[in-house]
């Protein structure tokens, strides 16, 4: 081959390639993109928490597709001046609006080395597998599960509660449901949960075909906990109708006020009963990491699954969900299937029995362990255990200073880390709608609102590792200033309250 005709096909190579025709460059690039991202984080304190976004920028994501390429300075330029003012804001320690965490600089530098990994973790024998099984298997021992337990890493709890909703089907039904559907025992099935679980059970029931009419709601106590007499009686109903109990799904962390079930008598009662016992543990599963706050999940280690988040008070950024199976044989029953391409060997890239896409509806799968493994490494899970323990302490000033308030009513028991009130006010519910509202637009806080038996509470979800008591300290000064102004005005107030200056 001449000399010329070489440097042709490496020019046209070189045309096909994704990769950068200089890698200097890109790696000034990449190390701005680093600092400035860490700079975000640093300095999250000099940002509003939210601030709404203007016309112009969502017409910036309205243009067509491109079809020639773009600088990659141009584009980071585009994200840092119309993405990153706009984001959610649960970075930001003043925000308590949804159960989301705060996730860390050491979670965005595992995420960073697992992109540039790019594994597929959907099987195969490579060491990113064994990262989730050491992950799996420090989790089994957190929740006190045998050794024949097994875990897979999902997008978050709606999913996972989806996939133990298909494992208690499948163990239910046998077999056969996977070949021929639920058939007419499957109309006959029955599964329970609380009238506080979060609607995600509904939805799974339906999106595994047995219907949201298929799952009674029990009623709640005062502490907004699953009245297991109901439950016992609404089952004996059931199995007198002719119908068939299969599962029972407890709350630990419930979604409006972080009740947490008995479950321990739940776990008796779903045994005495040969019941399938899931925990939706979303959040408040891992407070099994605090000393003081795991008793108040005695009976978890009785559950045969458990779904939860290590991005909510794990502190693991966006996303990684996970489920546990105490019967690991059963959860593989439920998903597995062979095929041709997915055959496995005993040696080569291909070895190994047991892939990870055996236990879920995922073939290709990201490298979601890394970013746990990293935290957990990094902090330990006695660091991780305080932090938990600690925002609950938050809760608990936050409590004390609305019932000394007597502005403030407090609406629903402060279980663990979330806290609802309002302002009082004649037309309550409207009055307290605003104030949620003010209070993101004016970027100072950014709690959610729920209804708690028909009265619109401010709802104050502290789950972020970065809040503190300055921070319940400007939410509730916030609360009471747009308050007043829209009780004793009358009107529509424009935002008074001072945002913090957006970072240049």
């Amino acid at each position: 081959m001449s000399i010329v005709a070489s440097d042709l096909e490496t020019a046209t190579q070189a045309k096909q390639t994704l990769d950068p025709q200089d890698w200097e460059a890109i790696r000034a690039q990449g190390h701005r993109m680093l600092d400035d991202m860490i700079d975000y984080i640093a300095e999250i304190r000099t940002r509003p928490v939210w601030q709404p976004i203007p016309p112009e920028v969502r017409e910036q994501f309205r243009a067509p597709l491109p079809h020639a390429p773009s600088e990659l300075a141009e584009v980071y330029r585009e994200f840092s001046d119309f993405v990153v003012p706009y984001a959610t804001g649960n970075v930001h320690p003043g925000f308590m609006g949804w159960v989301h965490g705060g996730g860390s600089a050491v979670g965005m530098l595992a995420e960073m080395l697992a992109a540039g990994l790019n594994a597929n973790l959907g099987g195969r024998d490579h060491m990113p597998i064994e990262v989730e099984r050491q992950v799996v298997e420090w989790t089994r021992q957190m929740f006190g599960f045998p050794a024949g337990a097994s875990g897979i890493f999902v997008t978050g709890t709606s999913m996972a509660n989806l996939m133990a909703v298909l494992v208690a089907r499948r163990s239910a039904l046998g077999v056969a449901v996977r070949e021929q559907g639920v058939g007419g025992d499957g109309e006959l099935l029955r599964a329970y949960t609380s009238r506080a679980a979060h609607g995600c059970i509904s939805k799974a029931m339906d999106i595994v075909g047995l219907g949201s009419r298929s799952l009674r709601s029990i009623a709640v106590d005062q502490m907004h906990r699953i009245e297991v007499a109901a439950l016992r009686e609404a089952v004996a109903r059931d199995r007198a109708d002719g119908l068939t109990p299969f599962l029972v799904v407890a709350s630990a962390g419930t979604v409006e006020i972080g009740a947490i079930d008995d479950l321990r008598e739940v776990a008796a009662f779903c045994r005495d009963e040969k019941l399938w016992f899931h925990v939706d543990g979303a959040f408040g599963a891992l407070a099994i990491l605090s000393p003081e706050l795991a008793p108040r999940l005695a009976g978890i280690e009785q559950a045969d699954s458990i779904a939860l988040d290590f991005h909510k008070w794990g502190q693991v950024p966006y996303d990684a969900g996970f489920l546990m199976v105490r019967d690991g044989e059963r959860h593989r029953d439920a998903f597995a299937q062979p095929a041709a391409y997915l055959r496995r060997e005993t040696r080569g890239l291909a070895a190994g029995k047991q892939w990870p896409c055996d236990l879920g509806p995922d073939l290709s799968r990201g490298f979601r362990a890394l970013k746990t493994w990293f935290t957990l490494k990094t902090f330990g899970t006695d660091r991780l255990g305080a932090v938990i323990a600690q925002t609950c302490e938050l809760a608990k000033y936050l409590e004390a200073r609305i019932l000394a308030e007597p502005r403030l009513e407090l609406l629903a028991p402060v279980n663990l880390n979330i806290v609802c009130f309002r302002y009082r006010a004649e037309d309550a519910n409207a009055v307290n709608g605003e104030i949620v509202a003010d209070l993101h637009e004016a970027g100072v806080a950014a709690p959610s609102s729920t209804m708690l038996d028909g009265r619109l509470a401010i709802r104050a979800a502290i789950v972020n590792h970065r809040t503190a008591r300055c921070d319940i300290d400007a939410l509730l000064a916030a609360v009471l200033s747009f308050g007043a102004q829209r009780t004793i005005a009358g009107a529509v107030p424009l935002i008074e309250v001072e945002a913090p200056p957006l970072a240049p």
